[in-house]
């Protein structure tokens, strides 16, 4: 076997980052290197197009241990990890029976979504009888204002249960900064409100009852490093606050939960909640530096998967974003996982979508077995340089923010400002294509209406009248929303306009370029005609008005359309067509020049020229 060993390295030397970067250099033929493949993120650091040995050299996330300080690589010796849906309910009895009927299909962890004034003991009561706390995990959330009558309610009802209450694991969700994030009224008392739920859930060790909800920002369009260093601050003030009131670090830490999105930048998503186990840790060991017992430190993370990339159109598409994202918060090693079901967007989910949900998560376990594989990504060089930067970012955030404290940035609303910042980026990415939603911006499906199966009640589900306060709330919204306003706005319409492609010329050129134009203008809901090709230019123009075309793009080479284009233009000049050219030629101007307004090319905001479109044809 020695041997082998030893003509198997014979056989193939080791090549050096130098001769791989002479091999590259070669390939590119003079373009440059950094940017032809070096990603520039918008997390604010470079991703190289490969990584080496050498590269993790020095990185202190590579001789950490599984469910050793810092926890880089996990809080615990498993990747087990709960299976959690969530009910939101109305009728008590009811929502005790659909989940004594979802733990027989998988689910480990339950999510009770209840109005505030139905908080009471009887209702608690009902709604958990014949489930065994230490079998699965509970998590609850109400209104803040009733988050600590919920707490006392809670230990009352465990303790008459006699069970042991250390092998009851779940959570309360009160979040202090929840009246400003969602509504952008002040809690000033926030602090005191806090250490009341600590002290009333003392006697539940495992019971995590303040809420870290980086799903607000996740959901609301912030970079991963945002998202991420935003927590860490709001994790921070709570734990400083606490302290200051005299609470022992070690609770308070041990009672903070969070709860945070996945996105669908799949290798950017593992590393960040591998950043977040060893920032914490971090952060709590210089609250706690001589105990003995590192657990205060460990990070207890639920993931869910997000709505702000979710959409309606193509709805099923969503399977595959929430597949990948579960497969992320998986492999990263959350605590517990929520995949949200497809119809999230547009609809309260029925029993055919929650049923996918939990599947897609079963199937990673049983079929995948994610389980039983602890930190399977550690020692890639390429996942462990991202965690290390998006930790170094995400970091430099946290001290940014900590210096004046969560609490006071909110007010002042600097983190608000900066996730709409973020959002607005990403929302002209969109629209420019930069960044693609598939079925959305890019590849729609031609012939979808969906306007009938919207039904989504945008209330916020807490059972609470809200008014809004004067401070800065965060965006309440999705990635695709002014896509699918725009598409709707077409729709509801009542009439759908046809977009003729006048396919001429070079064969290679007319056929991608016809490809592309059917994408672009179907993104808008329009009836895209495609065609193999004419030979005249007035038979692509007759042909266009039999079918009552109203737009009309003529697809070709830009050497064709100095002569083609002008002529066409002529054709259509004063009739009711909008005339578009597909591509950016060299002659734009001189096509200009003669009266041609619309091109449609990979530089275009797709966005604003759809609605410029359906302005010119009517449509609101």
């Amino acid at each position: 076997m020695a041997n082998l060993k030893e003509k198997l390295f014979t056989d193939f030397p080791a090549i050096s980052t130098e001769e791989w970067m002479a091999k590259i250099t070669a390939d590119l033929k003079g373009a440059d290197f950094e940017k032809k493949l070096v990603w520039k993120t918008n997390e604010g650091f470079k991703v190289n197009p490969f990584y080496r040995s050498e590269n993790i050299e020095g990185l202190k996330t590579t001789d950490a241990l599984p469910g050793e300080f810092p926890y880089v690589r996990g809080t615990k010796k498993d990747n087990d990890w709960y299976v959690r849906q969530d009910i939101t309910v109305v009728d008590f009895k009811a929502a005790n029976a659909k989940a004594l009927d979802i733990l027989n299909k998988g689910i480990t962890s339950l999510g009770f979504i209840i109005a505030g004034d139905d908080v009471n003991a009887e209702n608690i009561k009902t709604l958990l009888n014949d489930i065994c706390p230490e079998a699965v995990e509970l998590n609850f959330s109400t209104c803040n204002r009733k988050s600590l009558e919920l707490v006392k309610i809670l230990v009352d009802y465990l303790k008459s249960k006699d069970v042991n209450l250390s092998e009851c694991y779940g959570s309360v969700n009160y979040d202090p900064f929840k009246p400003i994030l969602k509504h952008g009224t002040d809690n000033s008392e926030w602090a005191a409100k806090a250490a009341e739920v600590v002290l009333a859930a003392e006697s539940l060790p495992n019971f995590r009852v303040l809420n870290v909800n980086a799903t607000k920002f996740n959901n609301a369009g912030a970079y991963i490093y945002q998202e991420l260093g935003f927590a860490l601050a709001n994790g921070n003030e709570i734990l400083s606050k606490l302290v200051e009131k005299g609470l022992d670090a070690t609770l308070v830490a041990k009672k903070i939960k969070f709860n945070f999105g996945i996105g669908s930048n799949y290798f950017m998503e593992v590393a960040k909640f591998r950043a977040a186990r060893w920032l914490w840790a971090e952060i709590v060991k210089a609250y706690t530096p001589n105990a003995e017992c590192g657990c205060a430190a460990k990070i207890y993370a639920h993931a869910e998967t997000s709505t702000y990339n979710m959409t309606t159109f193509d709805a099923h598409v969503n399977l595959l974003r929430s597949q990948t994202e579960a497969m992320s918060a998986s492999i990263a090693g959350v605590n517990s996982l929520t995949v949200l079901p497809f119809d999230e967007s547009f609809k309260d989910s029925d029993n055919f979508s929650e049923r996918i949900a939990r599947n897609q998560q079963l199937l990673l376990k049983e079929e995948c077995h994610f389980d039983k594989i602890t930190d399977p990504s550690a020692g890639s060089y390429y996942i462990e340089n991202l965690t290390s930067s998006i930790a170094e970012e995400a970091w430099k955030l946290f001290l940014e923010i900590d210096e004046n404290g969560f609490y006071a940035a909110l007010k002042a609303g600097t983190v608000q400002n900066a996730i709409k910042a973020s959002s607005d980026a990403r929302f002209k990415a969109l629209a420019t294509r930069r960044e693609v939603l598939l079925g959305t911006n890019q590849f729609p499906n031609f012939t979808e209406v969906a306007a009938n199966k919207i039904k989504k009640d945008n209330a916020c589900g807490c059972g609470c009248s809200h008014k809004d306060g004067d401070l800065l709330a965060l965006p309440a919204t999705r990635l695709a929303t002014e896509f699918e306003n725009l598409r709707l706005s077409t729709e509801k319409s009542g009439k759908t306009p046809v977009a003729f492609m006048l396919t001429i010329g070079n064969l290679a050129m007319r056929l991608a370029r016809s490809q592309f134009s059917c994408n672009f203008l179907a993104c808008a809901g329009y009836k895209v005609i495609d065609n193999l090709g004419f030979e005249t230019v007035a038979d692509g123009i007759k042909a266009a008005r039999e079918k009552n075309a109203d737009i009309i793009v003529i697809c070709s080479s830009d050497d064709e359309y100095t002569t083609l284009a002008p002529e066409a233009y002529e054709l259509v000049k004063g009739g009711k067509e909008i005339f578009v050219v597909a591509g950016a030629p060299a002659s734009t101007d001189d096509l200009k020049a003669v009266g041609i307004e619309n091109f449609i090319n990979v530089k275009s905001n797709v966005l604003e020229t759809l609605k410029g479109f359906n302005a010119k044809l009517g449509i609101n």
